[in-house]
């Protein structure tokens, strides 16, 4: 019975952490509408669902330790338990991304003459790519589709190096476009961070099925 009891509310676990996932892949989705469309109102609102995402990790993490304080749960349990902490670090964190993104978006201007030459919608949804996939391999133990969505960091690694290359390109021919440049440039450093992020929970995914992490036997 005791065992039956803990396995519940390790699955009750698992799900807030699936709604935490979903509420962050939101967050980042429509943080790149508000990019693409200028939309100021949607910019304040995920700003402020920001501190929906801290208290989701606030919870989770509080019922993470209880877990481990009053279960005592065996080696495999207390890696999902370990994992579920590690993630939802890795959440947090992209759902500030997409806050500061939304910040920036509000300090752009409504049209800018070099926008549509740069790959931020590109890169953002490989990105955005990159969280679902991770969040769907932990969701789904799939450690083949955590392997796949950590190699697709290259490919936001690239995008990026291409829009570095274009702002340094508007900084030489419309330097009046300055301070808006850095500004998508910015953005872009938080698409990559967000990607990076996605890695890490694909990385404690393997972590929790295998027991390694980057290479390192824990337990």
């Amino acid at each position: 019975m005791l065992r039956i009891n803990f396995e519940n509310k390790l699955k009750e676990l698992h799900a807030e952490i699936i709604g935490m996932g979903s509420f962050v892949e939101t967050a980042i989705n429509d943080s790149i509408r508000a990019f693409k469309t200028n939309d100021i109102g949607l910019c304040k609102e995920i700003i402020e669902n920001d501190q929906v995402v801290d208290e989701m990790e606030k919870n989770i993490e509080s019922k993470c330790l209880w877990l481990i304080a009053r279960e005592q749960p065996i080696a495999s349990d207390l890696r999902q338990i370990t994992t579920a902490l590690k993630i939802i670090t890795d959440m947090e964190r992209i759902g500030d991304h997409a806050s500061d993104i939304s910040e920036l978006v509000m300090r752009l201007p409504g049209k800018n003459s070099f926008a549509d030459s740069i790959h931020i919608p590109q890169m953002a949804a490989n990105a955005m790519e990159m969280v679902k996939n991770a969040i769907t391999a932990y969701v789904t133990f799939n450690l083949e589709l955590a392997k796949k969505t950590e190699a697709q960091d290259d490919v936001v690694d690239d995008y990026f190096n291409l829009i570095k290359q274009e702002i340094a390109d508007v900084f030489k021919s419309q330097p009046q476009n300055m301070d808006n440049a850095i500004d998508y440039l910015l953005i872009a450093k938080y698409l990559e961070r967000i990607a990076d992020h996605a890695v890490n929970i694909c990385e404690w995914v393997r972590f929790s099925q295998t027991g390694e992490h980057k290479n390192t036997q824990i337990f």
